[in-house]
């Protein structure tokens, strides 16, 4: 299958690296002119849970002119806007799109560039990567990629696309209720992401620790609650036992969050926390441990701006 992945970034190299080492044709589109120049110098390396292997693949900084079978974005939520006008030229009648990134709503943007019923979302659970230098990415968990029609996109099809991934050595699976799993997700997302960006604690050492886990436990009860009242179809009962459980199998990593503050980015707070304060409000609750995690982040993400301008 020819695939191009939009966003090489931590997650969006493994994904490239084992679906290239898993015999499809694989582009890779980055922003980052070192890391692009890397994998094509000397190949993209991936280590971690899913082993130590260096995968050769084109990559680019730009997207290219020719059509894919299947086009992966990996962007974070707030480049989607950016990227998403320039995939026409991968599209033909039957490209799938799937785009992954944590948090809700950024396939709503997508979707006003690519045709809704080409377009499916993904899930990635578990897999906590990091950025360990240009061409070098590492992963300390690989659970599960789940995959849903946004609008139209027959089962079918989708099931092909999970078929290639488990191909390359995935577990992955085609979904019927992507919003769901979307917010399955999502819940575990506010327990850790706003927590570990705040203090530079791992996932693990929130869980541990007296004050920041009841926050994160507190954050994942304000999302599932809101999620039942907008009649998700969830089918967790207990939002802690779901978050426990999930750190627990990635409890070195650092969340996507942290590693932008790390590097004094903006993150996608709006997507994530922010994601359940406007849904709250949507539905004239409120979501107060989640505001206050988005105001501390927003400040401190200002306070970056700021300093960059010094």
């Amino acid at each position: 299958m020819k695939v191009a992945v939009i966003g090489c970034g931590a997650m969006g190299s493994i994904y490239a690296a084992l679906l290239a080492d898993g015999g499809n044709e694989v582009h890779a589109v980055d922003a980052s002119a070192p890391h692009v120049a890397a994998i094509n110098a000397s190949g993209l390396r991936v280590e971690g849970t899913s082993g130590d292997r260096t995968v050769h693949l084109a990559a680019s900084t730009h997207i290219p002119q020719s059509p894919v079978d299947l086009v992966i974005v990996a962007v974070k939520a707030a480049h989607i806007a950016i990227v998403a006008p320039g995939l026409a030229a991968l599209l033909t009648s039957k490209t799938v799109v799937l785009t992954i990134q944590n948090g809700v709503g950024s396939a709503d943007t997508l979707a006003m560039h690519v045709p809704p019923d080409r377009l499916a979302v993904g899930i990635a659970g578990g897999f906590g990567a990091i950025q360990r230098g240009p061409g070098h990415v590492f992963h300390n968990g690989m659970n599960i990629i789940r995959m849903g029609a946004y609008a139209g996109l027959p089962l079918e099809q989708i099931e092909e696309v999970a078929a290639v991934w488990r191909q390359a050595g995935f577990k992955a699976e085609a979904v019927s209720n992507v919003l769901a799993m979307q917010w399955e997700k999502l819940i575990c997302n506010v327990a850790y992401s706003a927590p570990c960006a705040l203090t530079g604690l791992t996932v693990g050492e929130v869980m541990d620790d007296q004050d920041m886990g009841a926050v994160s436990r507190a954050a994942a009860t304000e999302a599932w609650t809101v999620a039942k009242a907008l009649k998700i179809g969830l089918k967790v009962e207990d939002p802690v036992r779901l978050v426990l459980e999930f750190g627990a199998g990635v409890r070195n990593a650092k969340p996507s969050l942290l590693q932008d503050h790390e590097n004094r980015r903006p993150s996608e707070i709006d997507v994530i926390n922010g994601a359940v304060t406007r849904a709250a409000a949507r539905l004239s609750m409120t979501a107060p441990v989640n505001e206050v995690l988005v105001a501390l982040v927003k400040q401190r993400e200002r306070a970056f701006a700021r300093s960059s301008l010094e």
